[in-house]
């Protein structure tokens, strides 16, 4: 499976110490993790799971992955991909539209994502924030560093670190780990541990650990969620996960 995708082979294989094993766990105690088993999970869940090829926007490229973005939180991504056609639909498809349609509208566009009158804010709110600072063109934001472009982002209400990393990884296309539920959970079951439970204790252990590259930020936080939404849920269906035999919670030693 790691030879499925020969434009992108060299930067998989040319992780250090790739290993389709690591030790089994032996107690309950949680550990910092090393290089080599954030290594060893990128190459298991790619093996098991293969190319995610994220973000999955149809028709609107960067400005619908903004938008999409905004409207996943805190639903599930066939609620977004619902608001999303309603927008198209209603010709609310750019900057201006999200602006000059009644605020009523938006919201009955949006409606399938829920929290509705929340994210219409939010997308009313990232609007005014494109057009007054950067003529409404992505690109010009997109062309920012990452640390500039995470300041401005995290400056805009409503967004937050999570978006911010979805939009600067999967829309301007630079290495900044998107971090959520799924990636805590499976990482709290392997038997691993951050500094402390913050965002960003999280994201250092990518930053510093795996390397910094676009595309395999991109699958590892795919196959991350692929996995947890469909294996590794609330209840773990352990019997059919592929990391089970190096897995506490699927060797029983701690619960799920």
């Amino acid at each position: 499976m790691l030879n499925a995708m020969p434009k992108y082979s060299n930067r998989i294989h040319g992780i250090k110490h790739f290993s389709s094993t690591r030790s089994n766990p032996k107690s309950e105690k949680q550990c910092i993790p090393e290089s080599s088993d954030l290594e060893w999970l990128f190459a298991s869940l790619f093996e098991l799971h293969g190319p995610r090829n994220w973000w999955p926007t149809v028709h609107g490229g960067k400005f619908e992955l903004v938008v999409g973005a905004i409207l996943v939180q805190n639903t599930a991504w066939k609620n977004t991909e619902r608001a999303l056609v309603n927008m198209r639909e209603a010709d609310i498809w750019s900057f201006t539209a999200i602006l000059d349609i009644p605020i009523t509208e938006l919201q009955n566009a949006i409606r399938p994502s829920g929290y509705y009158k929340t994210k219409a804010r939010k997308l009313r709110e990232f609007a005014t924030f494109i057009t007054d600072n950067y003529n409404g063109d992505l690109n010009l934001l997109f062309a920012l560093d990452i640390s500039k472009m995470r300041e401005q982002l995290l400056s805009v209400w409503g967004i937050g670190e999570e978006t911010a990393d979805d939009i600067i990884l999967y829309g301007a296309e630079k290495p900044s780990f998107v971090i959520d539920a799924y990636t805590k959970r499976l990482l709290n079951r392997l038997g691993w541990k951050a500094e402390d439970k913050s965002y960003s204790a999280y994201q250092h252990l990518f930053h510093t650990r795996f390397p910094q590259d676009t595309y395999l930020y991109n699958e590892f936080h795919a196959l991350i969620d692929y996995h947890s939404a469909r294996i590794c849920k609330s209840k773990p269906l352990c019997n059919q996960c592929g990391l089970s035999k190096q897995c506490p919670v699927g060797l029983g030693i701690t619960p799920p």
